[in-house]
């Protein structure tokens, strides 16, 4: 019941938006160059979907950012697991986490275009450093929250650090890592379209980053 009623706050904003999108375009008279009114980007949309690659490139798009969101994820778990065996990796770790953290994806193209090129696997390149980072800055915030107890009780029952990772660190932080898949989604669009908004469409027909 809570949930349908945000996700009907949420529409009621939307509704809300869009009318005074239209009211401005149409009170102002704005043109539509700047500002196209809702009926015309709506008619845009619907052309797109219906005689247009706008689906394929959607699910093109979403199919990049998925692939790439689970490689950021599966790397984040290895981090995060070499920050446990040793002060020395945790250290390490921490330093690499500080410095790219907050460095944008698209500063890094002239590596990227020298690894990579410019098609699939620089975009992906991309979108991969954009939400590595912040999955691994909360899991390492979820294995730090933990309680030291069920380490203990890890070691207790004759568990490695690995496997104390893997059964009681990993579950106890499940929703630190929810949390940063969140924020990797939404960063790993972000990057997408803006890598081929530089780049140009990629693949067969591009993502939705290279619609023109």
């Amino acid at each position: 019941m809570e949930l349908r009623k945000r996700w009907l706050e949420r529409l009621g904003w939307i509704v809300l938006f869009l009318a005074l999108w239209e009211g401005s375009v149409k009170a102002f008279h704005v043109s539509r160059l700047l500002f196209p009114p809702v009926e015309e980007v709506a008619e845009t949309l619907y052309q797109g979907m219906v005689h247009g690659d706008l689906i394929w490139q959607s699910l093109y798009s979403v199919g990049i950012i998925g692939a790439s969101l689970a490689v950021s994820a599966a790397l984040a778990v290895v981090l995060a697991l070499l920050s446990t065996w040793s002060n020395i990796f945790e250290s390490l770790i921490d330093t690499l986490t500080s410095l790219a953290h907050p460095l944008p994806g698209l500063a890094l193209l002239p590596l990227i275009i020298m690894w990579f090129g410019t098609g699939s696997g620089a975009v992906a390149a991309i979108v991969v450093h954009s939400a590595l980072w912040p999955v691994l800055v909360n899991l390492l915030s979820g294995f730090k929250s933990m309680p030291s107890i069920y380490g203990d009780i890890g070691r207790s029952l004759s568990m490695n650090t690995v496997e104390i990772t893997l059964e009681i660190r990993l579950r106890a932080s499940l929703a630190h890592l929810i949390s940063g898949l969140k924020i990797g989604w939404a960063r790993g669009w972000r990057a997408f379209i803006s890598a081929e908004m530089v780049f140009g469409a990629v693949g067969a027909k591009g993502g939705i980053g290279g619609i023109s």
